[in-house]
């Protein structure tokens, strides 16, 4: 029996884990079925890789995989995902449901409160065989047993070098060699970042497949491709797709029978016959999931931020982004436009300050941050303590700045609502002195340069704790920094241009994000706001390459208290407070409602003709149908 059968048959989708629940049909999702044939035990296939857009279906592939195999050719098998906590995650919410949903299966594994019953979290035994499932992030688990088949999930995600070991593909991989020619291995991923992605470096060995769907009008087999989508600008729904061929318009009605009639078709010669590569984009999400028009409009809200599009590129194309080096701010340029204000007083769009600590060898230098709405920001004091960080009376100084007000321009006086303090130097005397503070107010950071990280600041972690894991009394919580995510957002909010005389008189304000810096701090403080630059760093081989920001200047000390600054806002959830939030700010300190925010016109490129995103499509065409697909008359019921 074949997956795609078995799933027909025997797989229901639960609302705990499926937007549509009930009985998988893979008529739903047509361009599985020749990934679902060879990932079947009758099929030769020994390797599947698939690169595809997010929300394709593929998670839901890989766990019909995992049923069919304990039911129909049960044997040892491995589920890795990204991390530990992803993998335990992924076990609760898409595993456990996999069994207890389907009559076919809820009996091969016993429950999990049955004593020695080999069902945890990250194992279930079944007869004849075991599923383990661990993070990329454990050499332990990905070392653990020979396994016959193999599901990696996520791939790009997986980091570089798991504990000194080496390449977690690699070492997943080696767990299948003692099955040789009997081993199936399905690799996934959406791409992330171009030279560095995992799932593209599998993808151009393999036969390159894609999926060609024939024209509704003239029935010439073509790839769906982002750049052919035309609407009108600022008007999404009214998107349509222009033939290859005949360069007509069609409308996403004729989805559902294009993508029935398409076919998989090799556009490359793999290095290993037995390796069938397969790539897929957002423009073939089946008709009530992602539609045309949710693509115009995802790429007319992406055209002007370079994050945005970089999320468009990988989650929406399954295409991977080209890192450039961070284009940094000129600093005469920041320099020649400080304003003026008082020293050490908050401006009135000011509504809460935030400090951040760089802590170095003979001193400790903190910045004192005021915001306000749209994450507008000021400089209020740049402050050096000078001494040894692990001399007493250094960090007697930075208990009184605690205790510290700042003059507001209304008279008001304010308190620092958080301070972040660096951890990496003299850190067990940055502890000493965190531990003894008030933990709302005082946070413990350790900066780490990854920037695709779920969130820009996760945790916290327990640094201090007993071998048995009981948490020592006044023990700390540390946060991690992507300082990359920080660093980059700094650098486009300096670039940002401020409204011209003429505009601030026709009502337009500062752009969200916008940094002031007051004309008191020195051409060195400048500098060291953009003393760093992110440069793309490739291996030898063109694999594993890099981001990794570089300092240009010897001092980056301004720039790193501005990133803790930064931090500590997100940890206040000022990106996320609402309307209700801001306006009680703004009354306690006797604050008018100020007028709507209107930042100055960008221009943005027209969307109404897509850039060419990612490769050109190979020239490989040919009838599918010789006959215009018509589009069904009725209503469809989707399960």
């Amino acid at each position: 029996m074949q997956l795609a059968g078995w799933s027909d048959e025997y797989r229901v989708l639960t609302s705990r884990s499926a937007a549509e629940a009930g009985p998988y049909r893979i008529a739903r999702t047509p361009y599985l079925r020749d990934i679902m044939n060879d990932l079947s035990v009758d099929s030769a296939v020994q390797r599947v890789v698939f690169k595809k857009c997010a929300q394709i279906g593929a998670s839901e592939l890989g766990n019909c995989w995992i049923g069919y195999l304990v039911d129909q050719a049960p044997g040892p098998l491995l589920l890795v995902q990204p991390t530990v906590e992803l993998a335990k995650r992924y076990s609760k919410q898409r595993i456990d449901p996999l069994f207890e949903e389907s009559d076919r299966l809820r009996n091969k594994i016993n429950p999990a409160r049955s004593r020695d019953s080999g069902n945890t979290v990250l194992l279930k035994e079944f007869a004849g065989g075991v599923l383990v499932i661990t993070g990329a992030n454990s050499a332990v688990g990905l070392r653990s047993m020979p396994v016959r088949y193999l599901f990696l999930d996520e791939i790009d995600a997986y980091p570089g070098d798991v504990e000194s070991e080496g390449d977690p593909v690699a070492l997943a991989e080696a767990r299948a060699r003692t099955f040789s020619v009997r081993a199936k291995k399905f690799l996934t991923s959406t791409p992330l970042i171009k030279g560095a992605s995992r799932i593209s470096r599998e993808y151009e060995r393999s036969d390159q497949r894609k999926y060609f769907v024939p024209c509704p009008l003239c029935g010439e087999a073509q790839v769906l491709e982002f750049s052919r989508l035309r609407w009108q600008p600022g008007k999404p729904k009214t998107v349509q797709y222009q033939c290859k061929a005949c360069e007509k318009l069609f409308g996403e009605h004729y989805k559902t029978a294009l993508l029935a009639a398409g076919q998989w078709r090799a556009t490359a010669v793999a290095a290993d016959l037995m390796t069938h590569g397969y790539h897929i984009n957002g423009l073939y999400s089946p008709v009530g999931w992602l539609s045309w028009a949710d693509i115009a409009q995802q790429w007319e809200e992406a055209a002007s931020d370079a994050d945005t599009r970089k999320t468009f590129v990988n989650t929406i194309l399954g295409e991977e982004w080209e890192e450039e080096a961070t284009e940094v701010p000129d600093w005469q340029r920041l320099y020649e436009r400080r304003e003026s204000w008082p020293w050490q007083t908050v401006p009135e769009r000011g509504l809460f300050l935030t400090a951040g600590c760089d802590v170095q060898v003979d001193r400790l230098e903190i910045d004192v941050w005021a915001w306000g709405r749209g994450l507008e920001s000021w400089l209020v004091e740049h402050i050096i303590v000078p001494g040894d960080p692990a001399r007493s009376e250094v960090w007697a100084v930075m208990t009184e700045l605690l205790g510290r007000t700042w003059e507001h321009e209304t008279g008001a006086r304010m308190a620092l609502q958080r301070l972040a303090i660096d951890t990496g130097f003299t850190t067990q005397q940055v502890y000493n002195w965190v531990r003894g503070q008030d933990r709302a107010t005082v946070l413990a950071v350790r900066g780490v340069g990854a920037y695709d990280r779920v969130v820009p600041v996760a945790g916290p972690t327990k640094v201090e704790v007993l071998a048995s894991g009981k948490k020592v009394k006044r023990g700390l919580n540390l946060w991690t920094v992507s300082v990359s995510y920080f660093k980059k957002e700094l650098y486009k909010h300096l670039s940002l241009d401020r409204p011209t005389g003429e505009q601030m008189a026709q009502g337009f304000t500062y752009p969200n994000g916008y940094v002031h810096v007051p004309d008191t701090v020195s051409d060195e403080w400048v500098k060291q706001l953009v003393a760093e630059q992110q440069v793309v760093v490739r291996s030898r081989h063109g694999f594993n390459a890099r981001t990794e920001w570089r300092q240009l200047r010897p001092r980056n000390e301004a720039l790193d208290a501005r990133v803790y600054a930064r931090a500590a806002v997100w940890l206040a959830g000022a990106d996320r407070w609402g309307e209700a939030r801001w306006r009680t700010l703004e009354e306690q300190l006797g604050l008018d409602a100020p007028p709507a925010r209107k930042p100055p016109p960008v221009a943005t490129p027209n969307p109404s003709i897509p850039p060419q995103v990612g490769p050109q499509q190979p020239a490989t065409g040919g009838k599918i149908n010789q006959q215009p697909i018509v589009p069904p008359r009725r209503s469809i019921t989707y399960w």
